[in-house]
């Protein structure tokens, strides 16, 4: 497949005026998973209770005793668990979405720039030395964003940044550089508890990091990364003609694209840091947005928040409920993506290009 391959043109199943209804009921259905989400675990919740709860808490009203135990469990427990998962998954949705844009491939994912090798050597390190939790996620971002820095530096020396094959090539070989450091890492690993966290933290999971500092922190780095990019999404269609026809169009090219990068990693490095590598959503949820409301990036965004949310929390209520233990949540992404992928491309077969 070309690196400049155009975006799949728009499957004539929904209309122009539909396009508000589709994501109407994207919405609606993450609101239904996010309650039904505080409801199920060990200690089902009954839908009735979460929300007496939830309003009493709203009101500032003091909760009854027969309901404490509930309070913990929802509040303390439950809930930023499933902001956690809803951002994560909205965060890589969203990058994918934006890095799919620029570089007009619908193959390319999150961490095509090495941003997850890099969170990933961060976080075997800081293991290794036995951090606390706030060190293994400091390590993992900073490593992470580093990756991506040394892509454009290398980019911007051997092609002078301009070429997205170049970027391309140089984030392979990045990648393949942070992979082998890991690789190396683990082999050096002091002791089999080590490795163990490794191996657990690189299979993406939110019950490590399921609190409501580390859901503000992913908050914050996902409203940094969409932001500019909702800003800028009149300026992103522009990127489907190509380079020189944007430019013509009045786009600064340069700036876009650095726009692009630095918002997308910051939301890929921010997830990787706190949840661990979780694949596929960055590529099969943008695909399925596309699929429903089409490229043009201003409906593209919010079904891709919406969308990318709610996958997130039907695959933490599989691990939750329907699987025993606390089965990494990267193993269900990868076990559904792959046929859900390839459903995906056999709908559209006949639109691309």
């Amino acid at each position: 497949m070309s690196l400049t391959q155009s975006q799949p043109r728009r499957i004539s199943l929904v209309g122009g005026r539909v396009d508000g209804l589709v994501l109407v009921a994207i919405g609606l259905a993450s609101l239904v998973a996010i309650i039904v989400n505080l409801g199920l675990g060990a200690n089902d919740i009954p839908i009735s209770e979460v929300a007496h709860l939830a309003w009493r808490k709203i009101l500032g009203q003091e909760v009854d005793p027969a309901y404490r135990r509930f309070e913990v469990i929802l509040f303390g427990v439950r809930l930023p668990r499933v902001l956690l998962a809803f951002l994560a998954g909205s965060a890589l949705s969203l990058a994918g979405a934006a890095y799919q844009a620029l570089f007009r491939n619908p193959m390319v994912v999150p961490d095509i720039l090495g941003v997850s090798s890099g969170a990933g050597v961060g976080a075997s390190l800081a293991i290794v030395l036995g951090l606390p939790t706030v060190g293994l996620h400091l390590m993992a971002f900073t490593f992470g964003l580093g990756a991506v820095f040394l892509v454009l530096f290398i980019a911007n020396v051997v092609g002078r940044g301009r070429s997205l094959l170049v970027l391309i090539l140089v984030g392979v070989v990045v990648s393949a550089l942070f992979g082998a450091v890991g690789s190396f890492v683990k082999y050096i690993s002091a002791d089999d508890q080590s490795l163990s966290s490794m191996v657990l933290w690189l299979m993406g999971g939110f019950s490590r990091s399921s609190s409501l500092d580390n859901v503000k922190i992913m908050a914050l780095a996902f409203f940094i990364g969409a932001i500019p990019l909702w800003l800028t999404r009149w300026r992103i269609n522009a990127l489907a003609f190509g380079e020189e026809e944007a430019q013509s169009m009045g786009v600064n090219y340069e700036s876009l694209r650095l726009i692009i990068i630095v918002s997308s990693t910051i939301m890929t490095a921010s997830s990787v840091a706190l949840c661990g590598l979780i694949g596929w959503v960055g590529l099969i949820i943008p695909h399925l947005a596309r699929f429903l409301v089409g490229p043009s990036f201003s409906r593209l965004l919010p079904a891709t928040i919406l969308g990318g949310g709610l996958f997130m929390l039907l695959v933490d209520t599989v691990v939750r409920v329907v699987l025993p233990g606390e089965t990494p949540v990267g193993i269900i992404t990868s076990i559904l993506g792959a046929p859900l992928f390839i459903i995906i491309l056999c709908l559209g077969r006949k639109t691309w290009t």
